[in-house]
């Protein structure tokens, strides 16, 4: 009985490479991000990247000059958004990174305030 085509050929690395990347961790046990967290590298000077794994690496690099969004980060990398978040907990979590997470729904205004605003505007 011939195994299922995705265990064979070059197809196998691209199922077993994320696995692979994070050990086999699905999430970060510490950070929960969104697809829109923003991250960027710090300075030279301010941290040590060590030895760090090629994707870590990469991470660092695109984020070097400019924040962008975890989303972004995936695409450019070609890897799995949940990668992508695990490898941005572990630079997190060595300060090689900053994040700035998207507002919560608490700090958001209320309807009532918005509405109040809008009446305001229209008796302008």
């Amino acid at each position: 009985m011939r195994e299922p085509r995705w265990r064979d050929g070059p197809e196998a690395g691209r199922y077993l490479r994320p696995y692979a990347i994070t050990g086999g961790r699905t999430r970060h046990s510490q950070h929960a991000f969104t697809l829109i967290t923003l991250v960027v590298a710090r300075s030279e000077q301010e941290s040590d990247p060590g030895h760090l794994e090629p994707e870590a690496a990469q991470i660092m690099d695109l984020c070097r000059d400019r924040a962008l969004a975890l989303a972004e980060i995936a695409a450019f990398l070609d890897l799995p958004i949940s990668v992508v978040k695990v490898l941005c907990g572990d630079l997190l979590d060595a300060e090689l990174i900053l994040v700035q997470s998207p507002p919560g729904r608490e700090s958001q205004p209320s309807v009532e305030l918005i509405e109040r605003v809008m009446d305001g505007i229209r008796q302008l």
